[in-house]
């Protein structure tokens, strides 16, 4: 199957910010556009399910986040699954993650589509980064990817609500879209307990921010994106 135009170019722009050699306003400018690109798919393919649901059906899908820092990359993660409309469930935390994502089709492969590239571009972030002397490694990184995904988080919802309020009709498709999704988890997981927020000691979450904010998210200035 042709794959979507939208996503095409989104790929390309990921593939242009995961290079080494891409420089930081590069890099935010590719993420700026992809960001764009991927949340107006998004709407597209909402907007034509409305009509027909089964175009885009509630699924689900888990999938593995490898160590090192399996637990910072899995909220990462769900950073990135919630800010597309997805719902998250976290099953392992501990050594190899593993989260269960529920979600319609097309939001399912907008996640794992960034996900993917985020992960790649956040490791060249954290290999780039200096740790301070007086902190230690594995808390810096920690706290670094923990700042990393702030940025992406505030930037995917951001461009998320611009695309839907772009669209006429988008919001209340988009209400009924996220119910569906809420009923499968809960069919899933009718006993679910939300999870503490975590204590990081070490001092990278502004450079990891930072970086955050000039990732790529596989959209461009100068053209009007779970």
């Amino acid at each position: 199957m042709t794959e979507d135009p939208l996503l095409a170019r989104v790929r390309k722009l990921l593939a242009k910010a995961e290079d080494p050699a891409c420089t930081p306003p590069e890099a935010e400018a590719f993420m700026a556009k992809a960001a764009e690109l991927i949340a107006k798919y998004g709407i597209d393919q909402a907007l034509l399910a409305g009509a027909d649901p089964a175009l885009d059906p509630v699924g689900d899908r888990v999938l593995t986040v490898e160590p090192p820092y399996s637990r910072d990359k899995a909220s990462l993660l769900g950073a990135v699954a919630i800010a597309l409309r997805c719902k998250v469930v976290h099953l392992d935390r501990r050594g190899t993650a593993r989260v269960h994502l529920f979600g319609h089709g097309a939001d399912l492969e907008r996640v794992e589509l960034l996900f993917t590239s985020l992960l790649i571009q956040a490791a060249h972030g954290l290999a780039a980064a200096a740790v301070p002397s007086y902190d230690h490694p594995a808390a810096f990184r920690r706290s670094w990817l923990a700042g990393f995904t702030e940025a992406i988080r505030a930037r995917l919802t951001a461009a998320e609500q611009e695309a839907a309020a772009a669209a006429p009709g988008a919001e209340l498709v988009l209400v009924d879209r996220t119910e569906l999704v809420e009923r499968r988890r809960d069919e899933t997981y009718p006993k679910l307990t939300r999870l503490g927020p975590r204590r990081l000691a070490g001092t990278g979450r502004r450079h990891g921010y930072a970086a955050g904010r000039a990732a790529d998210l596989g959209g461009a200035r100068g053209l009007r994106n779970s």
